[in-house]
């Protein structure tokens, strides 16, 4: 509570409207910024054109971190996909607190020790995994990140979803009908009930369905 009451000393609350830039790839990394409400896409662009996205955040998670203790540019660019309310903390401010104030950059580091971790098992399924088992390694993350809930919503279109692990909204669709199929979960719109966790889980790993 103490460290949450501190960073609200400098805190900025912004407003956007869906599909508005929050930052751009190259721009200077001028602060942290955290979702308080809506969802946002943090994604890159390639030469032609072609979206990829990296990450899908909503309430509570950081973005735009490493730039601020590199003292560089965005590697990536931020929008949101909803009308959002997103919390910033100016870079010269954050880190004269985190200075001051060890727990909170221990926090700091922890946060982002574990998203490298999602990072990596994101790259390793984009590169080496079949694309059930790239869904099915999704639903449990959105699974984990609901403290395990076996009752999970989409947090986005089936669109942006293919997008996200590498795939087309229609392979979507048709993989969602076949594990629901072989009784692992139930497809309501876009509630996903999960069945049969331990099938899935090796689903996630084997890519066989």
């Amino acid at each position: 509570m103490d460290q949450l009451k501190t960073l609200s000393h400098i805190a900025v609350r912004m407003a956007f409207n869906r599909g508005e830039m929050i930052f751009q790839e190259g721009d200077k990394g001028n602060g942290i910024y955290i979702v308080e409400t809506g969802k946002i896409k943090v994604f890159k662009l390639s030469l032609d054109g072609k979206e990829q996205i990296l990450h899908i955040y909503g309430p509570g998670h950081t973005f735009g971190e490493v730039p601020v203790f590199q003292g560089k540019s965005f590697p990536a660019s931020a929008m949101t996909l909803e009308p959002a309310g997103i919390i910033f903390l100016p870079r010269d401010r954050f880190v004269e607190l985190i200075t001051s104030a060890p727990a909170l950059a221990m926090n700091m580091l922890a946060d982002l020790s574990s998203r490298l971790r999602g990072f990596t098992v994101q790259i390793e399924a984009l590169s080496l995994k079949e694309v059930p088992a790239r869904l099915a390694a999704y639903i449990l993350t959105l699974s984990k990140e609901n403290e395990n809930a076996l009752q999970i919503s989409l947090p986005t279109s089936k669109a942006q979803l293919s997008n996200l692990i590498g795939t087309t909204p229609e392979t979507i669709s048709r993989m969602l009908k076949k594990m629901g199929d072989a009784g692992l979960i139930q497809v309501q719109t876009r509630t996903i009930e999960i069945l049969d966790k331990e099938g899935l889980e090796d689903l996630s790993e084997s890519g066989r369905l």
